[in-house]
């Protein structure tokens, strides 16, 4: 997508049956088709890709929701899975989830879990923002928290200079890129983060990002057109029958 394929190279049937076989019982999703690693990461990845397929055929959505409010914590976060601590990362994945599914602001979540999972995700920002209470302030959250703050349309009640200082200031002095905290050695992780980061508070000459795909609108507007054209084919298809 990001480099203009239009995905009809793909065998899609089999990447929907694939999907179908990594859903675990709990709605969640493993790695590999073997006992494997199985929390937020993957239901992430999984939501992404019907989302980009436009299919979620193979997949059972209700569990996928049921998992993901399971893992809402009692302070508002979600964690990796149900009874785990709130975190920065896995709270994304949930929230992007859900909004890919169209899912995060019906009936899902109560309006009393929405307000309390914005003031998580507000109160993870010092300068920056942290992924847990009590961590140091960390470039990639400037996504993970910026986005999440984004989707649930309340991005605008951070500090935006405040974020924007903080990623500055771990910027490599002489090779460039942004590290994890100031001092730190750049690295592409958190290089990558920090601009879209940056994005997200429409700092200049940065491209706005989709944060639920977490790429530029650009290739999300070359996927609509994508699905769109597929639509209309299918629909061809069925008056030719």
């Amino acid at each position: 997508l990001i480099l203009g394929d239009d995905l009809s190279r793909i065998n899609k049937k089999a990447i929907v049956s694939g999907l179908t076989s990594l859903q675990k019982p709990n709605g969640c999703f493993t790695t590999q088709a073997v006992d494997s690693e199985s929390d937020m990461r993957f239901m992430y990845c999984a939501a992404c890709v019907c989302y980009m397929l436009d299919d979620w055929s193979g997949v059972n959505k209700e569990s996928m929701i049921k998992y993901i409010t399971d893992s809402m914590s009692y302070d508002g976060g979600f964690g990796q899975g149900p009874n785990l601590e709130a975190h920065g990362g896995s709270t994304f994945c949930a929230v992007a989830s859900l909004h890919l599914m169209g899912e995060l602001h019906g009936i899902v979540l109560s309006a009393h879990q929405l307000e309390k999972l914005k003031r998580w995700c507000l109160f993870r920002q010092q300068t920056g923002y942290n992924g847990r209470p009590n961590k140091a302030t960390d470039t990639c959250y400037s996504f993970w928290i910026g986005s999440t703050l984004q989707l649930l349309g309340c991005l605008n009640l951070a500090d935006h200079d405040c974020v924007r200082g903080f990623v500055y200031s771990t910027q490599g002095k002489f090779v460039g890129g942004f590290g994890k905290w100031p001092e730190h050695n750049p690295d592409p992780l958190h290089s990558y983060f920090g601009l879209c980061g940056l994005s997200l508070i429409n700092e200049e000459s940065l491209q706005p990002i989709h944060s639920a795909l977490n790429i530029t609108q650009r290739a999300a507007r070359h996927l609509r057109s994508i699905q769109g054209k597929a639509n209309v084919a299918d629909e061809q298809v069925c008056t030719l029958a």
